[in-house]
């Protein structure tokens, strides 16, 4: 049985973790979140120590085969796209490398023609030797597959359900792959049958009520912690923000996760579940990102770019259009940059100031954490 055959129940009958989780999610309206963040604190010391854990997103493609209402790799969108070569993603991956990071997400839209046939074994292969920590954010795929993936040299996933609300869901997601709710909401638990060691999930805020989407948020971490025991998880609540096709994108105040009820998340998750790993993305503004930052949070990314060749332009020579699957050839290429990134990012900062921050509050940056040498033997 998996979760997607229990989420059902649990939404109508919560656990007693899950409404004890409810409950601190109350105090978002009170005077209790100053000590639920006090409380957070010393419980992420405890299990932490005084370190925040430091990572970088390289995106390999923004091709697509989905249609997602909320995101700037829309199949439909009329963005500018390209795949990295494998060469141009270890030119990526140097430069990163050169800033002080051993922890790369590696990140790509879902399409079986640009991002198949061994693509991304061979990226790993190619960074393995010089990044200790290699982690994903691709299209969910079978249980041999992962298999496969964590062979040569994947450690971690992340996958986040974007949305709980599964009328939301589909009607979020009008073609591809990604409308089959239940195939991803169980995708958490192939990785772990596939040997990942590190698993991220999470919501994207913004698109259904954010209390009930916390809730469910809850409940599949709880479920995860009981049958992929084995693992390490982190969880994330990233905001919407304007992307590709609609920078101009405003908040619907209905669904909006306001500042204060996302710190009331953060100290939530870590009184609940204290050994959990909790990220905050470049998505969010500098200043929130500062004030968070030892309250609970675990992983930051710092410097980020949300496009293939964000760092150092590679793919620049191949920018193209693709409509209905096909690549099409620009006109004029000349003004053209780097592709289309996937949203705009917040904390614009680069990654030695936001690594300054960190130390201005007695923060240890931490570049790496793991290495395949302590398996040896």
């Amino acid at each position: 049985m998996a979760f997607a055959d229990v989420f059902p129940d649990l939404l109508e009958h919560p656990t007693p973790l899950m409404r004890r989780f409810g409950r601190l999610l109350d105090g978002v309206a009170g005077d209790a979140l100053e000590a639920h963040a006090r409380r957070s604190q010393q419980v992420t010391r405890r299990h932490f120590g005084k370190t925040m854990r430091l990572f970088a997103p390289l995106y390999l493609s923004n091709e697509c085969v989905n249609n997602c209402s909320y995101c700037g790799f829309s199949r439909d969108a009329a963005i500018l796209r390209t795949t990295l070569s494998v060469a141009q993603v270890v030119r990526e991956a140097r430069h990163l490398h050169a800033l002080g990071f051993r922890n790369l997400l590696l990140v790509a839209g879902e399409h079986p023609q640009f991002v198949s046939d061994g693509y991304l074994q061979q990226c790993l292969d190619a960074l393995k030797p010089f990044i200790a920590t290699l982690a994903i954010e691709v299209g969910p795929l079978a249980d041999g597959q992962y298999a496969e993936i964590v062979r040569h040299g994947a450690e971690g996933l992340v996958v986040y359900q974007e949305s709980y609300d599964r009328d939301g869901y589909q009607s979020l997601h009008t073609a591809g792959p990604k409308r089959n709710f239940g195939w991803r909401l169980n995708c958490p638990e192939r990785a772990y049958a596939g040997g990942f060691r590190r698993i991220g999930i999470g919501v994207l805020f913004g698109l259904a009520h954010w209390q009930a989407e916390a809730m469910a948020l809850c409940g599949h971490l709880e479920y995860l912690y009981r049958h992929c025991w084995k693992a390490q998880f982190t969880v994330a609540f990233p905001r919407m923000r304007p992307y590709a096709g609609n920078y101009q994108y405003e908040p619907d105040p209905a669904l909006v996760l306001p500042d204060r009820a996302l710190v009331s998340l953060i100290t939530a998750f870590r009184l609940t579940f204290p050994p959990v790993g909790i990220v905050m993305s470049t998505r969010e503004p500098a200043a929130l990102r500062d004030a968070v930052a030892s309250l609970g949070v675990t992983h930051m990314s710092a410097g980020a770019r949300t496009e293939p060749g964000g760092y150092t332009g590679a793919g620049r020579d191949d920018l193209h259009l693709t409509v209905k699957g096909r690549r099409v050839e620009l006109e004029q290429k000349s003004g053209c940059e780097t592709a289309t990134e996937q949203f705009q990012i917040n904390d614009t900062r680069s990654t030695a100031e936001v690594v300054a921050m960190l130390r201005r509050q007695h923060l240890d940056p931490v570049w790496k954490d793991w290495d395949e040498a302590l398996l040896a033997g």
